[in-house]
């Protein structure tokens, strides 16, 4: 069986790792498995036993995802879109795929409805139609204006055959975030939380005990790491002991921001602060963590529920989004972690809200809850089997 996967990330990689998540269930099943990926090149995330397809890369301008870039940070012409879209149509031809799944389209993406669209209406051409799915994680941003969800209803029940819902209905519902028409909710499939399998244990001890900082690159995860940085180093300056904490703290900033790391190593004495690139162990040194410090998009919270590490999550909120805050107010119910808005985060009020988790123990999600990605390999094999006669 043929799998293809369509996803562009735009600001952070949390889609493509998702994607890609969900491409090596597909692989441990016997699939080919084959992911359209029209991001900027991430490196760092392993792609497994998919092959990688990469699209000419966009981006978004910061937090405005109307105004999209090139590789080369300029206003992405009608030539770029142009090519990703010939280019999506080639690969449907050529691989002719069982199943299409289309990453956050059409609850999402809309700066490319262009290219989702011409894909769908040529899949659904095909002499063998593929079975075609969204893919969409637990909190949706809510849309701006009515017609956007009438838009939505209109392009799922056009062209799909379902929606996989990569969360934990009694937890995290769609409805949360999103307005469910009757006609969509019968499309909907829960699968639980798309998540990467443990790490293997090894005897490594990086890590041991630090506090780990990861939230993105460029604007991003800037205040985060700043924040970090100068609480990491209170108590090196005379009057700031009483704020001081007495772990080491990493912090992992992307391959492309070497001035931030930079500025940061020069913020904190070295035995207080240590700032490297990304790495692809990352949840590795979660596991060892004493506590973690970050964003809260989808895969950094469900790295810190599953590695059950004491969190202090600063949603990103630039742009009207509210993903990560609902995320992160719903996830702050439980012992262990801990929320802080960017308009008050200081170092002060990062060392209160760590202190707040430091020792705490996260009650563990169910397997079944972490088990998103195998159940929708499940899903989709038995909606095949429903729709060959």
């Amino acid at each position: 069986m043929k799998l293809l996967i369509a996803v562009t990330h735009l600001l952070g990689t949390g889609h493509l790792s998702r994607a890609l998540a969900l491409a090596e269930a597909f692989s441990a099943r016997g699939w080919r498995v084959d992911v359209a990926s029209g991001g900027r090149p991430a490196p760092h995330l392993e792609t497994g036993n998919a092959t990688l397809h990469q699209l000419p890369p966009l981006a978004s301008d910061g937090a405005d995802f109307a105004t999209l870039l090139d590789a080369d940070g300029r206003p992405a012409d009608a030539g770029l879109f142009a090519a990703r879209q010939a280019m999506l149509s080639s690969l449907l031809d050529s691989l002719r795929p069982d199943v299409l799944i289309t990453e956050l389209f059409p609850f999402g993406r809309r700066a490319l409805a262009a290219e989702f669209d011409a894909l769908l209406q040529r899949a659904r051409s095909l002499p063998r139609p593929p079975l075609t799915l969204a893919s969409v994680r637990d909190i949706l941003a809510p849309p701006s204006k009515p017609k956007r969800v009438a838009e939505t209803e209109s392009r799922l029940l056009r062209f799909y055959d379902g929606v996989l819902v990569h969360s934990d209905e009694a937890l995290i519902p769609l409805e949360d975030s999103w307005p469910l028409t009757p006609a969509m909710k019968p499309l909907l499939r829960y699968t639980g939380f798309v998540v990467p399998a443990p790490p293997a244990p090894d005897d490594g001890t990086d890590g041991n005990a630090e506090i780990l900082v990861t939230a993105g690159g460029g604007p991003v995860g800037r205040p985060v790491f700043e924040a970090a940085a100068r609480c990491a180093a209170l108590g090196a300056t005379s009057g700031a002991a009483s704020d001081a904490l007495p772990q080491r703290w990493r912090l992992l900033v992307a391959k492309g921001d070497a001035a931030l790391a930079d500025r940061l190593r020069a913020m904190a004495p070295p035995d207080r602060l240590l700032v490297e690139p990304v790495r692809p162990d990352f949840r590795a040194l979660l596991g060892r963590a004493a506590a973690s410090v970050g964003r809260c998009g989808y895969n950094t919270a469900l790295d810190c529920l599953t590695a059950g590490v004491p969190s202090v999550f600063c949603p990103f909120e630039d742009g009207k989004e509210v993903e990560q805050t609902i995320r992160a107010a719903i996830l702050a119910r439980q012992p262990g972690i801990a929320t802080l808005r960017e308009a008050n985060l200081t170092p002060e009020s990062l060392a209160q809200a760590l202190r707040s988790v430091l020792g705490a123990r996260i009650p563990p999600l169910s397997p079944a809850s972490l088990a998103g990605a195998a159940r929708s390999v499940e899903i989709v094999e038995a909606m095949l089997a429903e729709k060959t006669p």
